[in-house]
């Protein structure tokens, strides 16, 4: 690269490239690495899509296209993941947010009244819980996340983001005070079946295992959270999880064993099964 380099040529040249390797999206890709180098938006790079990069920018953006090329997710390379119109905060110490874990939100988020009391489990990077917190401001939220290091990603994204929430380290219920109770419990376990996961891409397998993994079944701990989640909720209270796509009848009947009134799952976009919704009895 030289200082001929334009945003135009360079998009145009690493879209090649990036198709001869294998990335998924090569042009979007490129435009989301250079519009990252240059701290502008992806229209900006075609209102100037002839003003040469200066050497700086060159050196930084031949750097993020050879960790893409690499495998390495497009979020981790530009540290940056948008979730429902916020940019959180992304790298290799959680999970990269997915456009699926919206709908969980938002099927959270109608499950909430004002005043009412979240608990986010797994948290990662927070997206949950401070989403929720954000777009509820009269909702208390609380975080649980086993990783430390995960937690604390979540919650530079809570103070980047000015959300007001409670962060707490530990294996899922177990750090929460006993006795409280809440109005919804949402989370995005690990939930892939183990013998899956050397077939996922190369991209996915960068992502920490602990968030991924669900035990050979991909159940082992959604089973967890589900015989938790009765005693962790108000009466009539809800449980939105996400899932993997096998689980469509067996997480239901979980549910439904450990005494909710109904469970139901819920399609994402691509119509796969990918969330239930489950209701505790509104007496206890």
């Amino acid at each position: 690269m030289s200082e001929a380099w334009t945003p135009l040529k360079l998009i145009g040249w690493t879209q090649g490239y990036f198709a001869s390797r294998g990335v998924d999206a090569p042009r979007l890709t490129a435009e989301l690495l250079l519009a990252r180098v240059l701290s502008c938006d992806r229209v900006r790079l075609y209102l100037d899509f002839d003003k040469p990069l200066g050497e700086a920018e060159l050196a930084a953006y031949r750097e993020m296209v050879r960790r893409r090329a690499a495998g390495e997710p497009t979020a981790y390379v530009t540290g940056r993941k948008d979730f429902l119109g916020r940019s959180f905060h992304v790298d290799a110490r959680a999970l990269v947010p997915r456009p699926e874990t919206e709908l969980v939100v938002e099927a959270a988020l109608a499950a909430l009244a004002d005043g009412g009391t979240a608990l986010d489990l797994c948290t990662g990077t927070g997206c949950i819980a401070v989403t929720i917190a954000l777009d509820r401001p009269g909702v208390r939220v609380t975080a649980v996340e086993t990783s430390p290091e995960a937690l604390a990603l979540a919650r530079e994204n809570a103070a980047a983001l000015g959300a007001e929430l409670e962060l707490l380290q530990g294996d899922l219920y177990a750090p929460v005070p006993p006795g409280r109770r809440f109005h919804v419990v949402v989370a995005n376990p690990p939930y892939v079946p183990t013998g899956e996961l050397p077939g996922l891409s190369r991209e996915v397998q960068r992502e920490p295992r602990i968030a991924l993994d669900g035990g050979p079944d991909g159940l082992a701990v959604l089973r967890r959270v589900v015989e938790g989640a009765p005693a962790a909720l108000h009466p009539g209270g809800a449980l939105v999880v996400e899932m993997h796509e096998s689980h469509v009848e067996s997480l239901p009947r979980l549910c439904l064993a450990a005494g909710f009134a109904r469970a139901e799952a819920h399609p994402d976009l691509a119509g796969l099964p990918r969330y239930v919704l489950a209701r505790l009895p509104a007496t206890a």
